[in-house]
This record gives structure tokens, sequence and C-alpha cells, in this order.
């Protein structure tokens, strides 16, 4: 999940798309906050760009940035840590300078990305530089715009590329892009996984429309943006300065199928996506998951109840009207810390229960000698649920019940929201009763899937019988077709992508004595990633490089004293964009 922008003002003079693009990072920064950036395009067809690891204030250090950013049309992007690198050089909008200078910022996952990879390699002969899906589809949509072979291309010629994009691309997504001089472009995948919106105001420096595209309503919401409406599944829509939007589906639509993980978690409860208010489907998941808490424990077990506590803050909207619909007592008992990451997204365990604590604080009179109810959104790695109830029992509370406005969550994620690897989920393999002891909790209780469905459809501006989620992190039913192969390719990128810090932590367990053994292999010889994506020791590195002490290989051919070179992947702390300029590229202060 991440969150992405295009704006283009009806001013083509104006130099202030930057500033605008800044402030709505800030409002969809909940999005992303691992990586930001924005790329302004000027009169000439100048592309400017800053971009870096870390939260929008400090990549565009307090907004200081901004004044070198002019143009009246660009792009914002917000990353959220998916499976993979989370390098400098993947933070978006990415750019390519051919054809015509395209940037690009991209909101999911794509589950044929090795196809994509060869294709480019030997047919198309473009370089990937990056292990982002984001770009591997910017020079798909490069090459087939390049198919064009024309000075300078119209809307018809976007329009045909992307329906030749589609035709290889598959997955979720949402992306906005920008032709240098030319305009913007916003398009969505045919089964409508990730959200964008369209909005429209009136040019605040001369005659016209100004236009924005998001992730969520409540960007252009907040700058005054109106006539918002929903970019269709398959359909992608064209804004050239000077121009009104033009809209065309470029691809059949196959589904409508909203991630429900937005509504139960990641979108803002003020936003609206697809015509479902986020607030009020909330509301309505804390109403039934209300009457299963009734049902499972029964009305001496609600009786024994004394008060409802919310975890926040997605809880805080569904919390109340469990409270309301089970006749308790409602109380924010857990106060948080604003300026504390989210922990199920941190590297590794031991820091996520770590920030746990720093995040929450427990209100020790509401818990001492209570029953208490504590609702949450959902329940991931179970991190967060284990170290909220120790501190529940800790402020004093004699018994603990924990609910989940979500169903268990048992699959992988594969369209941009990397939870967790499927053995790190606390529901896999395990029931209700198996999470309760996991967690320390007298029980846990979860809302049933088809509740939740209900609770999002119900509001549906479409036909609620027929409304369909993307629901596969529960039950392991994705709406796009997945070959058995992406899930073990996902696990081995999971694997690379901890391996360094494996290593590191190994290395210094040894140099604290406190190293168990395969601790030290790994820090004497390095780690290797298996095939399920669990960092194990590597060989020893004279068998690895097929040396023995005789200077024969293991299979008995000499060759010099070393084996024959294969290709290894060097794994770096970190690696700059090689286009343009970044945050990266300035010290502090500067």
């Amino acid at each position: 999940m991440c969150g992405i922008l295009a704006l283009i003002l009806s001013n083509s003079t104006s130099t202030t798309a930057a500033v605008e693009l800044h402030d709505a990072l800030y409002l969809l920064q909940h999005r992303g906050q691992d990586a930001c950036g924005i790329a302004t395009c000027a009169a000439g067809g100048r592309i400017y760009q800053c971009k870096g690891n870390g939260l929008a204030s400090k990549v565009f250090h307090e907004g200081s940035r901004i004044q070198d950013l002019p143009g009246f049309m660009g792009l914002g992007h917000l990353r959220y840590p998916t499976a993979g690198s989370s390098a400098n050089a993947e933070a978006q909008p990415f750019w390519v300078n051919s054809p015509y200078g395209i940037c690009f910022a991209h909101n999911g996952n794509l589950i044929n990305a090795p196809e994509l990879k060869r294709f480019l390699d030997y047919d198309a002969h473009r370089h990937i530089n990056t292990d982002s899906d984001s770009e591997l589809m910017l020079n798909i949509f490069a090459n087939e715009l390049n198919e064009t072979k024309k000075a300078r291309v119209n809307e018809e010629d976007l329009f045909s590329s992307l329906e030749r994009m589609y035709k290889r691309c598959v997955g979720g997504w949402a992306c906005t892009a920008m032709l240098a001089g030319f305009g913007v472009m916003g398009f969505r995948d045919p089964y409508g996984i990730r959200p964008m919106v369209l909005g429209s105001r009136p040019s605040r420096d001369g005659e016209g429309m100004d236009y924005m595209m998001a992730s969520e309503s409540v960007a252009l919401d907040q700058l005054e943006y109106t006539n918002i409406v929903d970019i269709k599944p398959g359909q992608a829509v064209i804004i050239r300065k000077g121009s009104p939007p033009i809209f065309r589906q470029v691809h059949p639509q196959l589904a409508y199928a909203p991630d429900i993980f937005e509504y139960v978690y990641f979108a803002r409860p003020d936003t609206i996506l697809d015509g479902i208010s986020v607030l009020r489907c909330r509301e309505i998941m804390g109403e039934k998951l209300g009457a299963t808490i009734q049902k499972v424990l029964g009305p001496a077990g609600v009786k024994d109840i004394d008060v409802v506590i919310p975890l926040p803050e997605t809880a805080l909207t569904c919390a109340p009207k469990v409270a309301d619909y089970l006749g308790i007592q409602y109380c924010t008992a857990f106060v948080k810390n604003r300026y504390i990451f989210r922990t199920f997204i941190m590297p590794g365990q031991e820091a996520r229960q770590k920030g746990v604590r720093r995040k929450l604080n427990a209100i020790k009179s509401e818990f001492k000698g209570r029953n208490v109810l504590l609702v949450d959104d959902s329940i991931v790695r179970g991190t967060t649920s284990r170290e909220i109830v120790s501190m529940a029992r800790d402020a004093g509370a004699r018994k603990v019940i924990v609910a989940s406005c979500a169903p268990p969550i048992t699959h992988a994620h594969i369209y941009g929201i990397d939870l967790a690897s499927p053995r790190e989920l606390v529901a896999h393999e395990r029931d209700a009763p198996a999470i309760a002891a996991h967690i320390g909790a007298d029980a846990v209780i979860y809302q049933s899937l088809e509740d939740l469905k209900r609770s999002c459809a119900e509001l549906s501006p479409r036909d609620p019988a027929t409304q369909e989620f993307e629901v596969g992190v529960f039950c392991g039913k994705y709406v796009t077709p997945v070959d058995e192969s992406y899930f073990r390719r996902l696990e081995q990128v999971r694997g690379k992508s901890k391996k360094m810090k494996i290593v590191e932590n190994a290395k210094e367990a040894v140099l604290h004595g406190v190293a168990n053994e395969d601790e030290v292999k790994i820090a004497v010889n390095g780690g290797k990633v298996r095939e399920d994506g669990e960092v194990v020791p590597a060989e020893d590195k004279k068998r690895s490089m097929g040396v023995q002490v005789n200077g024969t290989t293991p299979n008995g051919h000499t060759v010099n004293g070393f084996s024959e070179p294969t290709e290894v992947e060097q794994s770096v702390r970190e690696r700059m964009d090689i286009s343009l300029h970044n945050f990266g590229d300035y010290t502090e202060g500067t």
C-alpha cells in the first residue's frame, strides 16, 4: 500500500504545483512512512525531483526543498514497505528519459514480475536497476509508447500504449504518470483493487480548471477539490495541459473488488473509497462484531465484562459501536504516542515488541480489578496484541478478552501490502483458543468474513448483493489468478531483504558473547536464503568456493584453486537513485 498523487494546474506558467503536492503528502502520510517524493514539470518540459527515505517532513526539510521543484504539474508518492528492498533508489516517483520523458508513481504489486523482467531484458532491451515492480511497469509502458515511433504523441497513442501494457501486466495497481510538457494521467487495474480518485476546482490564478488525482478523497477535500469521481477498474484518464480530462476503458472491467483491508485499517476514516464511507463501514463492523461477541459469550459472559477499550487508532471508530450494542461502558484507556511508527511494519520482532510499549500507555485506574474487552481492527503477527494484553494485566486487569473487527489473517497480501510472511501470521495454522493462549488473553473473538464483507457492501452505490472485495488475506482466494510459484518467489524476496540484518545481528551476538551455534556460523560464513525464505547459515566459505585443502573441487576437478566464476548478488546497505537528484544526495542542513 502506497499513496499516489498527480496534479495539473490550468495556468501552465504557474510554478506552485509542488506546494500543493507537498501538502497532500501530509494528508496521505498514513499510507506510507518509509519513503516519499515529488517530481514536477515546468515550462519547456524540464523535470525536477526530490525523493528519499523517510517521512515527508524529513525528505523535504520541513518544506524548504519545495522551492527547488518549480512547475505547473507533478506527481507525488508515499512508499509503504513491501517485500524487497527499502533502498533510497526505490523511492518514487520513478523516471525514464525515453521516450518523451516519463515520470511514474505506482501503488500495488505485479504478480508476473519475472516474466516482465525477461521481456524487458531479451525483447525490449531495457535495463531494470531496482527490485521494484513500479520500475518494471514504467518500462513496460515506456516500451509500448516507444512503438509509436513518433516525434510527438497524442492521447490516442497513450491510450493504445496502456491497452497493450494491460495485456502484459497482472496484479493490482493504481498509477499516476506524467509526460514531460504534455500532461498527467492515471489508471487502475481491471479489478479495482487499489483505489484512486479524481477531483477538480476552478483555477486560483487564471481561467480554467485545476485537476488532482489521489489514493484517497481526503487529500482532494482538504485542498478544496470537488466533483470527486472514482477511476473505474480498467479505466484510464489523461489530462493534457489546458484541456479537460479524457476517460477511456483501456481494459475490460474484470471485477469491481476493492481491497477490503483499506476499509479495515489503511484508509483514513474521513475518506470515501469507491463510493463507500470508511467511517460508516467501520461503525457497522463494530455493530456486527458486537453481535458476534454476544453470540460467543452469551448473556452471562457479556454481563461479566466491565469495560470496552479500543486500541488506537483505527478501533476508535468501531469500538464505541461494540460497547453500544452490548450495553457496556466504553473507555479510551490506552493513550497513543502519535510520533511512533506502525509497529507491525517495523523490521524485526524485538523492535516491534519494544515499539508497542513506546507507542501506547495504559491508564492503570481504568484496568485495575476489571474484566476488559479490548477491541482492535485486526491481529497480524500477534506481537502488538501480546504486548497489549501484557500491559493490561500489568495495569491490574483481572480478565482480558480481545476482539478483532477483521477475521483471522491467514494468508499473504499480494497487492502491495506486505503484512507478513504466512508463517509469521499469528492465525497461520492456529484456531482462536490457540491464538488466545499465544497472546496471553482469556479469549479471542473474530469478526466473520461474511459480516466484514456485508459491513462494506451494504454501503456500496453498486448492487450490495453483488459487490465484491479482495479478501485473499483472510481465505487465500485472490481476485486475480496467482501461480504457486509467486508465493515461493515472495518468500525468497522477503528472505533476501532481511538477510543483511540477520548477519549484522549475528555478528553483534558474537561480539557480545551471546551467540548461539547458528549465529556463530552466520557471523563467520554469512547467511543464505532457503527456498521457503528462511535465512540459515551459509556453507563454509572454502567449500562454497568449491575448494578443498588439496586444491581440487568436490567433484575432483582442479581449477587453479578456485571454482568457476558465478554471478554473486551483492548486498549493500543503501543504493542511490541514478536519475535526477534525491534527498539522499544532500547532507542534513544543506
